[in-house]
């Protein structure tokens, strides 16, 4: 994309303080194309990638995973693994493409990702976790973060969540992003770990009274922009949300800048698709399909007049050939005419 048509101001990202709101990381979801759209909603809350694992970069050489728009700032890269030299090589490329921050994924609790010993499974293993920050930290001069569960299976979240912050932090972690839920790593789909654990908001809360000079967001199960601000209120340092900043962004991101940070504006999603249109066009062009960008953007009107067809439009045309600007502009009109 041009400079004169990217219409987000970049700069050197302040991640503390963009970490008092973030956008989860979320498989299959937060690719480039999506923290590109969250960036127009908001100037300041921090992005995050999907996951990528240590060994496909290591090992595989998918360097192509790193791949982002230097208008995403603050952005942060989030990392799968468990062996502490082999994640010190991912954050140092990390680290060399770019990203604001490297975050160590203690929270997944997916097969596949426990087959690789790494994801929620490591809060069973807290030294290990330790060793890996450390040789990330030691790898690169970026902050590293951890994202975590209170626990697993059987283990009591209050012993066992304390410890795990002791452990990690003496290693050099002060920000942590913690799940306020267990992970049940038998017996629930990872669908279900988002949903059936109880929330335990009252323990993440606790730790910040215990653990005062670490920096901790709560994360989970968080549907709106007054709640966040109600867990700032409380002492929290911040709050990462999920599903919600996917499938209804305007209302997580439009007004966060001004009441979150205190900077800025409301934005406007109608203008937010205007200036989605010339990165639309810079990707059709180096040979990507509109359906990659566009499937973020179908919970951009939700709940608001126009969003049905909006959705329509671009659900059952950004898959077809030839499929461009055009169907953007046609579904944007159907919102437009209906406000």
């Amino acid at each position: 994309m041009a400079a004169q048509d990217n219409p987000i101001k970049q700069g050197k990202a302040d991640v503390v303080r963009a970490a008092r709101l973030s956008v989860a990381p979320m498989m299959d979801w937060t690719d480039r194309h999506c923290r590109y759209l969250h960036r127009l909603l908001s100037r300041e809350t921090l992005l995050y990638t999907e996951m990528v694992t240590s060994p496909a970069l290591v090992r595989g050489g998918a360097l192509h995973l790193l791949k982002f728009n230097p208008a995403e700032h603050p952005v942060a890269l989030q990392l799968g693994g468990s062996d502490p030299a082999e994640l010190a090589q991912a954050a140092k490329l990390g680290a060399e493409a770019g990203y604001d921050e490297i975050n160590l994924n203690v929270g997944c609790p997916s097969d596949r990702v426990q087959s690789g010993t790494f994801g929620a499974v490591l809060m069973k293993s807290p030294d290990l976790v330790a060793e890996c920050v450390g040789a990330m930290q030691d790898a690169v001069s970026v902050e590293v973060t951890v994202k975590c569960r209170i626990g697993v299976d059987d283990q009591i979240p209050r012993d066992i969540l304390p410890d795990f912050l002791t452990k990690v932090s003496a290693a050099g972690c002060k920000r942590f992003a913690i799940h306020a839920r267990k992970a049940w790593l038998q017996g629930l789909s990872p669908k279900e770990n988002r949903d059936i654990p109880p929330l335990d908001y009252d323990l993440v809360r606790r730790m910040k009274r215990d653990f005062p000079d670490l920096h901790l967001s709560v994360n989970g199960g968080i549907t709106s922009l007054s709640q966040a601000k109600a867990f700032l209120a409380d002492g929290l340092d911040g709050v990462m949300i999920g599903r919600a900043a996917y499938h209804q962004p305007a209302d997580i991101l439009c007004a966060a800048d001004a009441e979150v940070f205190g900077t800025g504006s409301v934005s406007d999603p109608v203008q937010a698709v205007l200036q989605m249109l010339p990165y639309i066009e810079a990707h059709l062009s180096a040979g990507g399909k509109l359906a990659q960008v566009t499937r973020h953007m179908l919970g951009l009107f939700a709940g608001r007049p126009g969003a049905r067809q909006w959705r329509r439009i671009l659900s059952e045309g950004a898959h077809k050939p030839g499929a461009g600007r055009g169907l953007v502009e046609e579904a944007l009109a159907q919102v437009q005419c209906a406000a």
